[in-house]
């Protein structure tokens, strides 16, 4: 390990819409801060063709350029970027290790996947959720090109098509009765005969006549045109798990929408997290977003699993910054 003598105010962890909006308003503040990239920076709104839901844009705006320009603002106000994975976090603020020299006090180490070590006084935490996919072939290469698990992000580049979504649960239904509003027909595959969302969720989905519903089946199959810059989705091949029936279905887009898992399995025993994995926050009434442990912040969709909003996430990235700037303050 290589340990980096600088000591940072802040050390944000994730580089979507919470992330690089906490790093705006930190660098505001006069904060020295950094922010951890990770393997995708820009996170997952780079895998959204077109963001028609987000302000100023009348006409809407591509998800890579979105990203790519806020990751140049972030650097046009000093923030430093470092594409890096978080191996760890190590809570120095224990009252039993000895540091007299409170000028150069450090709360927490982190430990990268590089081998460096880097030291901040309060880190903020926006490492997203990733949708669970169906990991069959050609399911990754089609994601943005007919393949979505954000309706909400993706669903108006369907208009009038025809759709299916993979779930049963409340995520999949409000996925099915959103893109019914758009599309002209949506098929809501399920491996069981009973759905396992809400009831009232349930009965607006059963009683909306344009979902169709497709039980006891599963998708087995992808098929597509996959050519450079023009890959489309033609149809699914989907399998009846009781008669082993096969039957294709032809559909303009998939929309998967089986859970989502929240990326935090490298925090799991230092901060409190929810039996769903997504951070607990709230632990300081004052401070919203900071988790158990004083001096950790939380922003986006590693905190907040009912959304999945980018502007929601960069509100919270807001928030956390503005959190972790008067906790720093009252120090």
């Amino acid at each position: 390990m290589t340990e980096n003598n600088q000591i940072y105010d802040t050390i944000i962890i994730g580089s979507g819409p919470g992330g690089l909006t906490a790093a705006i308003y930190n660098a505001r503040a006069e904060l020295k801060t950094m922010v951890i990239a990770g393997n995708m920076p820009g996170g997952q709104l780079t895998t959204t063709t077109m963001v028609e839901n987000w302000p100023g844009f009348p006409k809407g705006v591509g998800g890579i350029k979105l990203m790519m320009d806020t990751l140049e603002q972030v650097k046009n106000w000093g923030v430093e970027i470092q594409n890096d994975t978080v191996l760890k976090i190590i809570n120095n603020q224990n009252p039993s290790i000895p540091n007299n020299n409170q000028e150069t006090l450090t709360n927490f180490q982190i430990e990268l996947s590089s081998g460096k070590i880097l030291k901040t006084k309060a880190v903020i935490i926006a490492t997203g959720a990733a949708a669970k996919w169906l990991e069959l072939p050609g399911e990754k290469e089609l994601i943005g090109h007919g393949i979505s698990g954000c309706a909400t992000c993706d669903g108006m580049m369907f208009r009038d098509k025809v759709v299916a979504v993979v779930g049963g649960g409340n995520a999949a239904c409000e996925e099915a009765n959103f893109l019914s509003k758009i599309c002209s027909k949506v098929y809501l595959i399920h491996r069981r005969d009973e759905l396992r969302a809400t009831p009232i969720e349930a009965k607006r989905t059963l009683e909306n006549k344009k979902i169709e519903m497709v039980w006891e089946s599963v998708v087995v199959e992808i098929n597509a045109n996959l050519q450079p810059l023009i890959s489309s989705l033609q149809n699914i091949k989907i399998k009846n798990v009781k008669t082993s029936e096969e039957k294709i279905l032809p559909i303009d887009g998939l929309f998967i929408a089986i859970g989502r898992i929240p990326k935090t399995e490298f925090i799991k025993d230092l901060i409190e997290l929810k039996e769903s994995g997504y951070i607990k926050v709230g632990s300081n009434e004052e401070l919203p977003s900071m988790t158990s442990v004083e001096g950790i912040f939380a922003a986006g969709d590693c905190m907040d699993e009912r959304h999945r909003q980018a502007i929601i996430a960069a509100g919270t990235g807001a928030r956390a910054a503005i959190d972790a700037e008067r906790w720093l303050k009252n120090r």
